[in-house]
């Protein structure tokens, strides 16, 4: 009995060392981050929200006017932590998190509600600094961001079908959700799948329609909703985040129902994003999952290579490998761009 009680004891004082060590290691990033982020406020002139940082993560606002020191953030939910979510669809920094957010999902799930808020990060093209004045400016920059995440992006949508704004796919997110949460999600996965290794220009009503269409979305209702209520809710999403002081994308707010709050800025590994649940609530107890491809699978319709070393906890070189092997053998659908592929499970 003595021995259970002191092996109980030291697993508990391992746990509570784990969470502080986890702590102290998101409060250097964040601090590192402000630094970055005081030295980038004086050159505000070469901030362009397309060219997205890879040290800090960061898809940053050219001079982005906030109102921050009156800013509450208040949770509304059931789950222990709240994370509120500032995104964009053609945020390559967004893309990037996609294996961190898809893992917490499933460590988290039952304890964590991620609520989505849209950004704004590209209304139209007088952006003019940081050497990007124009589309075909972007190309080599997501061809480079690509390489850094390991995530498969194609820069060439910039030289084919570029997009003149980010506000329609926000929009239409907006108005997904007016149908159903969970498929919204979906739906955004989708249009980031096509944008990033399909090459479609979002802004086209027919590539939005056809993502809403492969998850289950009234498309009909979709385009009513994208064309009256969605823009209403979008507008409130792009003054919510100057309220809080949302500088760039990705951002999470995570919180908890005494008002306390973290914040994290830009792609970050994924301990700092666990860290931050556990240190708002250190009650919150990890799920554990199947790492077995098809449940994955079944989960996630479509991975990247680096999304299931994520998620299975499989070396990189070794997750693509394996996936090809399933793709070879017929089980799962291989798309492949010219900085990465995807794999998808077949109906």
């Amino acid at each position: 009995m003595f021995v259970l009680l002191l092996r109980s004891k030291i697993i508990m004082i391992l746990k509570i060392n784990l969470i502080t060590l986890l702590i102290a290691l998101l409060s250097l990033t964040v601090c590192q981050g402000q630094q970055k982020t005081k030295a980038m406020k004086n050159e505000t002139k070469n901030t362009n929200p397309l060219l997205c940082d890879p040290e800090t993560g960061m898809c940053e606002m050219p001079n982005y006017k906030t109102n921050n020191t009156t800013a509450k953030v208040v949770q509304a939910t059931d789950k222990k932590v709240k994370l509120v979510y500032f995104t964009d669809p053609i945020c390559s920094s967004c893309w990037g998190i996609e294996p961190q957010l898809r893992k917490l999902k499933l460590e988290y799930g039952n304890d964590i509600e991620i609520e989505y808020r849209m950004g704004g990060l590209l209304p139209n093209w007088d952006y003019n600094s940081g050497g990007i004045s124009k589309p075909s400016d972007v190309a080599h920059h997501w061809d480079e961001v690509s390489v850094y995440y390991d995530m498969p992006i194609d820069g060439d949508l910039w030289l084919e079908d570029p997009l003149d704004s980010s506000y329609p796919p926000s929009i239409a997110f907006k108005a997904a959700q007016l149908q159903n949460e969970e498929k919204a999600v979906l739906f955004m996965r989708e249009m980031r799948e096509m944008l990033f290794l399909k090459k479609k220009n979002l802004a086209k009503w027919e590539y939005m329609a056809t993502a809403a269409k492969s998850v289950g979305l009234d498309v009909e209702q979709l385009k009513t909703d994208f064309e009256g209520k969605a823009k209403t809710l979008f507008q409130e999403d792009l003054k919510v985040a100057q309220e809080y002081g949302v500088r760039g994308f990705p951002t999470i707010f995570f919180l908890d129902d005494a008002g306390n709050k973290e914040l994290i800025y830009g792609s970050k590994p994924y301990a700092l994003y666990e860290a931050a649940i556990l240190k708002l609530n250190p009650t919150v107890v990890k799920s554990e999952y199947s790492k077995n491809w098809e449940t994955l699978f079944s989960k996630y319709n479509s991975l990247t290579a680096k999304e299931y070393s994520v998620l299975s906890g499989t070396p990189r070189a070794e997750s693509e490998t394996f996936l090809n092997e399933l793709s070879d053998n017929g089980k799962l659908e291989k798309l492949t761009t010219k900085n990465g592929s995807m794999w998808i499970m077949k109906n």
